[in-house]
């Protein structure tokens, strides 16, 4: 299972979710744009997050969800 996010701290979101190894993040110039991408990410199977609750949008993240990381 992937976890799908945004943010505007991509350090302290990494971190907050243990460090994720397979950590991708992607950057938007702005917000229609992250939210879409969000929208599209989270539709896909095995994808599951988007609980943004106001921590920005600048960039977005994906990593795989297991026993070493956080949702």
């Amino acid at each position: 299972m992937k976890y799908v996010g945004l943010t505007d701290d991509p350090i302290l979101r990494k971190e907050a979710h243990g460090n994720p190894k397979d950590w991708k993040q992607f950057e938007f110039s702005s917000e229609a744009e992250a939210i879409q991408w969000e929208k599209e990410t989270l539709g896909k199977p095995g994808h599951e997050g988007g609980l943004n609750d106001g921590r920005g949008w600048r960039y977005g993240y994906v990593y795989t969800i297991n026993s070493g990381t956080f949702e």
